[in-house]
């Protein structure tokens, strides 16, 4: 009996997404579990794995199409040697969504006399057989007009990644690049179509700056007593391949000062205010197609050893793509941290529907007043913007003081 494949909601908050690519062609054999189709979501590309087995009859939904809503039909499968229906299947029960994967899973090893990793996209693409390209690298190719089967993949098993399509796309600029220096047009324009990731980030952060009311409390807070701290830390941690981070710390130091001062752990609703019992801290993560915030998840609770490594594999997976939702979902505070890019200072926009975020500036040496003298030390400005709704300026400021007799007496970090 046919049944159609829906498109899968990747995370609770998913009611769209863009169907990336499909893995399996019309008329391809279907097991459970197999890889059939690509849907990029906010936040990443991700595998979408089948539940049902049989044949692919037909793909309703082509490849390449945004704004799928969530449980639409997008493709029919059916028994072997049954026929295909024109349209899909309308009693609900003959529905069946397909399950999330992870995403950028493993391709299957490509058993062979010689090695993947010495043979061309091109021979591949040649020969008939399959691309081995990671999602994030395909889309990355598609958007810059990148030729897949010129490229040859550095990856396991000759698997192309993105490291491969942007050494090729720079290659490409240099070409360009030369052809207009000896030919220039006048007016020309470069026209990158939006990613899904980028429009949901121009929407949400639009959002919040004209529906939630900011305010914003600064202090300068000296870090010499921190950052003597962390070089101890790390000493010690030197054999165990560990080395803290300012970041880290000022994770800890976030998380702390948020149990202690749990007024800005909120989220404000139109009926209520929520009050969190859990710290869990959104950092801001830059990548190729914008910023995401994976989630360190009770981190008032971890020592600092275990917020670097979280920290660490959460921002690699971030970058690779390869987050799943519950990595970046139910945070309930976030961090953004320019310190190094040299940033003197700087507000951040809040994540909605938390109610604050710190924006953590570089440390740099200035003059201080210390008991009537003038005095040398490192200094960083952190601003804090504050959902209005949710947190007066007074718990605002006192929570910031409360962060800053934190960081400038940082051992109850390691208490």
């Amino acid at each position: 009996m046919a049944t159609n494949i829906l498109m899968p909601a990747l995370s609770p908050t998913m009611t769209e997404g863009t169907l990336a690519r499909w893995v399996k062609k019309e008329g391809d054999a279907v097991q459970s579990g197999d890889v059939i189709a690509e849907i990029e979501t906010d936040k990443a590309t991700m595998e979408v794995e089948a539940v049902d087995e049989g044949i692919l009859g037909k793909i309703l939904i082509p490849e390449g199409t945004e704004h799928v809503a969530v449980k639409t039909p997008i493709a029919i499968l059916v028994e072997e040697g049954e026929a295909v229906p024109e349209a899909p299947e309308t009693a609900p029960a003959a529905a069946k969504a397909e399950a999330p994967a992870q995403a950028e899973k493993p391709e299957p090893v490509v058993i062979s006399s010689f090695d993947p990793a010495q043979q061309t996209s091109t021979q591949k693409a040649d020969k008939g057989e399959r691309i081995f390209i990671s999602p994030l690298a395909r889309r990355i190719a598609k958007e810059n007009g990148v030729d897949i089967a010129s490229l040859t993949g550095t990856g396991p098993n000759g698997r192309i990644l993105r490291r491969d399509v942007e050494k090729a796309k720079g290659q490409t600029s240099s070409t360009t690049a030369s052809s207009a220096t000896a030919a220039p047009a006048a007016g020309s324009v470069e026209r990158v179509k939006h990613s899904g990731m980028r429009k949901v980030i121009a929407r949400r952060l639009t959002e919040s700056k004209t529906q939630v009311p900011h305010f914003y409390v600064s202090v300068d807070i000296e870090l010499d007593a921190l950052l003597a701290l962390r070089s101890r830390l790390n000493k010690a941690l030197e054999a165990e391949g560990c080395k803290i981070s300012v970041n880290d710390m000022m994770i800890k130091a976030v998380a702390l000062a948020l149990k202690q001062q749990p007024g800005l752990n909120v989220q404000f609703t139109e009926t209520e205010m929520l009050h969190f019992e859990d710290v869990d801290i959104s950092m801001a993560v830059s990548v190729p197609d914008g910023l995401v915030t994976p989630v360190i998840r009770q981190a008032d609770r971890k020592s600092l050893k275990e917020i670097s490594q979280e920290a660490r594999s959460l921002a690699t997976r971030a970058r690779e793509g390869k987050l799943s939702p519950e990595d970046y979902q139910g945070g309930t505070f976030s961090i953004s941290n320019m310190g190094m890019f040299g940033v003197k200072d700087f507000a951040a926009i809040i994540n909605p529907p938390q109610a604050a975020i710190l924006a953590v500036a570089s440390g740099e040496k200035r003059a201080v007043i210390r008991d009537g003298e003038l005095a040398v030390a490192t200094v960083m400005t952190a601003t804090l913007s504050v959902d209005h709704r949710a947190v007066d300026g007074a718990l605002g400021a006192q929570w910031l003081n409360k962060l800053r007799d934190l960081i400038q007496n940082p051992y109850s970090l390691v208490l």
